[in-house]
């Protein structure tokens, strides 16, 4: 069977979860992924009321949809981030506490630990999200970045994780890494990097979004055959950036999502520059079954209409791996 087609809460947290249900079910989506943000998925919440992840539950069944994952992008941000005033807005005020950066650092890991308890108590065993990097700020390599700079940095990201990740492992929930610029893992280079510093953590994987790695002119689909057997969530994002010589390259040139001189910019599903059909196959070869969570974001589009067209867009796209050589009738018995 093809895959469910999900939608992923975070970027419609303004509306209330029973209002986005509805939403949803009539866009045709068959789930959702939640977000620890807004009203849709909260943590604290699920991990003191004893009733609240059944309600939860009570409202997804009740419009027909199912849920395979929820998703703590904001709070993971800040594990490893240098924090400063941008964290404030993003963070509970419980994690912001008062601001010093160390603190916030281990409030954020604890609400992670948290964030795993409650989705074990809803009945999900994948946490998507980021985990904040303490050297995306070296990425250009000048003043001169000695390599014993960014040694430290995959050190302390593993110092940080490791024990978040002994934690997830003991609740039988995996942590999946939405790779992306401003994490410890943005490419395909850096993600085998990330691997490594979490010593190839059972509890680490990833959570493939294809927009990230095509603006930056990574090998998408081969992210998918290198590291398969740790794609454990995919979002289906579209991405569009520019063929010829921009006003701004890939670094965005301080222009906020939406401004035409941006070199690029995401897209409704199939109004981009990703090519999917490819993904699709590479996700059957690596033996995918899970959930196709569609991340909507498009500053030019109105969002209902985007989400309504990015769900049929997706559905016309999958398709179950064959089970019999195509060729098979002329084989000798």
């Amino acid at each position: 069977m093809p895959r469910p087609v999900t939608l992923f809460t975070g970027q419609w947290a303004d509306l209330p979860l029973a209002t986005l249900c509805e939403k949803a079910r009539a866009f045709g989506y068959d789930g959702l992924e939640l977000a620890c943000w807004g009203d849709h998925f909260e943590v604290a919440r699920a991990n003191r009321d004893g009733k609240y992840c059944a309600e939860r539950r009570k409202l997804l069944d009740r419009h027909g949809l199912q849920l395979f994952a929820i998703s703590n992008h904001l709070v993971g941000q800040a594990v490893c981030d240098r924090i400063d005033q941008r964290h404030k807005a993003i963070l509970p005020p419980h994690v912001w506490g008062d601001g010093d950066a160390e603190g916030v650092r281990k409030r954020a890991a604890r609400e992670m630990i948290a964030t795993a308890k409650a989705a074990r108590k809803l009945g999900v065993n994948i946490v998507n999200g980021f985990t904040g990097s303490s050297i995306w700020h070296l990425l250009y390599a000048f003043p001169p970045t000695p390599d014993a700079m960014i040694d430290a940095g995959y050190r302390d990201f593993g110092k940080r994780w490791k024990p978040i990740l002994d934690e997830f492992d003991k609740l039988g929930v995996k942590f999946a890494l939405e790779v992306h610029p401003t994490e410890i893992a943005f490419d395909i280079v850096s993600a085998h990097r990330a691997l490594d510093a979490v010593e190839h953590h059972p509890a680490f994987g990833f959570n493939y979004d294809p927009s990230h790695l095509g603006y930056q002119g990574v090998d998408y689909v081969a992210f998918i055959r290198e590291f398969g057997d740790r794609i454990w969530h995919v979002h289906m994002k579209d991405v569009a950036w520019s063929p010829a010589p921009a006003r701004s390259g890939v670094f965005g040139g301080h222009l906020a999502f939406g401004n035409p001189n941006r070199y690029w910019d995401f897209r409704s599903l199939g109004r981009g520059n990703i090519q999917f059909e490819p993904i699709i196959r590479a996700l059957n070869d690596v033996g995918y079954s899970g959930p196709l969570s569609i991340e909507w974001e498009d500053s030019g589009m109105d969002r209902e209409h985007g989400a309504a067209e990015s769900c049929a867009f997706t559905r016309r796209l999958d398709f179950a791996p064959s089970k019999v050589a195509f060729d098979a009738a002329f084989e000798k018995k």
